[in-house]
């Protein structure tokens, strides 16, 4: 009888362990490098963590306006010793910090928003951005009257020149006397600097402003000049409704969720993933009502043929500045080729450094 008492308790410990360990919350944290308040690309990471949050059975937290280096690795490192399940770390320069951390942790997941490093619990992610900047760029040439665009960008790295590169060859797609004047701040998120760069471009006559920036310093930059203005990340309208044409968004709740899920189910891997306008990770927003309906069929149209694979971005012939054919004709660059691009192609006015 005793010896049956036992089982019996052993059996309900376990079930009870089961169970608690069913319900038990998990915690996920993020890692921002601007405010969440700057409209943009920690804007749209928040509303992805806003997706995770609402998920049964899961708790996230997040810590913005976190500089790049042994700061960065000082959060990521606090949010696993407190038990965080999966961690989000959201720019460029967290990669050797979380990485660092990921190898004390071995039981939490690590992903790295736009880096290339990984580990068996860490993983990397970022979005085909570049497609919609192509897209993009099919407005910004047929909109430019001067045939000169310009382009506040934040630092020289592969990320912003593959987008810049894109947004090139989608100008010349319908205006082949377009070109892209690029001005570097070196800094992700400065609402004045980015907005005297858009202004330095307006004084050489761009008619059209686009940027990789976190902020819509030149999209108002760019109305109170009179001009047109393409924004990032988010709907960047109501900062400047005369000047926005459209803007470049991310939408990374499907990415975030499925992740979360994964880890929660067992299932998740730590891989190298790059979502585009298929899985819905990146779009265009709404069109502003100065965009005429020929051009916003003609960058539909384009879209689709992007979505179902029927056309790719960075197909040759393409030449960099100097003329030298860096992409073939008729040939699709590979990812690793597009992941490690330094180089401008032609059209592009400036330097990548």
């Amino acid at each position: 009888m005793k010896m049956l008492k036992v089982v019996l308790l052993l059996t309900l410990s376990l079930f009870l362990s089961t169970a608690n360990a069913a319900e038990k919350e998990m915690k996920v944290g993020f890692v921002y490098v601007s405010p969440i308040g700057d409209a943009g690309y920690s804007y749209a990471h928040d509303l992805g963590r806003q997706a995770v949050e609402a998920m049964d059975g899961v708790t996230t937290s997040y810590v913005e306006s976190v500089p790049e280096g042994p700061d960065a690795e000082r959060v990521i490192l606090n949010m696993a010793r407190k038990g965080y399940d999966v961690i989000f770390a959201t720019s460029f320069g967290y990669m050797d910090p979380m990485l660092k951390v990921a190898k004390q942790f071995p039981k939490v997941a690590f992903l790295h928003c736009s880096g290339f490093k990984q580990s068996e619990n860490m993983g990397n992610y970022f979005g085909r951005m570049y497609q919609a900047r192509y897209l993009s760029g099919i407005v910004a040439g047929k909109m430019s009257k001067s045939n000169i665009i310009g382009y506040v960008a934040a630092f020289p790295i592969p990320e912003v020149i593959r987008g810049i590169n894109a947004f090139t060859l989608g100008a010349q797609s319908v205006n082949p006397d377009a070109t892209v004047r690029v001005v570097w701040t070196k800094t992700w998120y400065d609402p004045a600097t980015e907005k005297e760069a858009a202004k330095s471009l307006l004084d050489v006559g761009a008619d059209v402003i686009a940027q990789h920036q976190d902020s819509p310093g030149p999209q108002e930059a760019a109305e109170e000049k009179g001009v047109y203005s393409i924004g990032y990340n988010s709907d960047m309208s109501s900062f400047a409704p005369k000047a926005h044409l459209t803007a470049t968004v991310w939408n990374w709740a499907p990415y975030y969720t499925k992740v979360v899920e994964a880890v929660r189910n067992g299932t998740w891997k730590a891989e190298s993933a790059w979502p585009g306008l298929a899985e819905g990770i990146v779009d265009l927003a709404p069109f502003g009502p100065m965009v005429p309906k020929d051009v916003q069929d003609a960058v539909n149209t384009v879209k689709a043929e992007i979505i179902s694979g029927a056309k790719k971005v960075f197909v040759g012939p393409i030449k960099d500045q100097s003329g030298a054919v860096k992409i073939a004709e008729g040939v699709a660059a590979p990812d690793a080729d597009l992941l490690g691009m330094t180089w401008f192609v032609q059209g592009v006015v400036g330097t990548t450094e």
